[in-house]
């Protein structure tokens, strides 16, 4: 499954680093992250608990950027 999420990030560099650690977790098939368009796509592995890796998304991204934001 593959879903779309409006974020906000400050810096390129921190988003391209965010897009790394994101394909990095358990769950996560592949991902990109959008700096121009402040969007990130997520494609799960199947039979994923949706939230259960957003929320270590989430976790992952603030290592990075303590004030990103993801509108999940």
């Amino acid at each position: 499954m593959k879903k779309i999420y409006k974020v906000e990030v400050d810096c390129a560099n921190c988003a391209a680093k965010m897009e790394d650690a994101i394909k990095k977790t358990s769950g996560v098939k592949n991902a990109v992250m959008n700096f121009m368009t402040q969007k990130l796509t997520v494609e799960f592995d199947d039979n994923t608990d949706i939230s259960a890796v957003m929320q270590e998304v989430y976790k992952n991204c603030k290592k990075i950027e303590d004030d990103c934001v993801i509108y999940m």
